[in-house]
């Protein structure tokens, strides 16, 4: 249904990116694990996902993790 190049998808993978790079700044400078690594994995997904609707599910879940698990 959604083509690789698909405008959803560039513009979840830029929502996405943009909040990941918020997380990886917040955990490298209050030197916190999870938001750090959710930042790395939310910025470096979107390149490996094509399907929309999964993309979608993915981000939410990457965002909600640093807002359950703490360490």
């Amino acid at each position: 249904m959604f083509e690789m190049g698909s405008t959803a998808v560039l513009l979840w993978g830029l929502l996405f990116g943009s909040i990941g790079f918020g997380f990886f700044l917040y955990g490298k400078k209050q030197k916190a694990v999870v938001p750090l690594i959710t930042g790395i994995a939310l910025c470096v997904v979107p390149y490996f996902i094509a399907n929309v609707y999964v993309l979608v599910m993915v981000g939410v879940i990457l965002i909600a993790i640093p807002f359950f698990v703490r360490i």
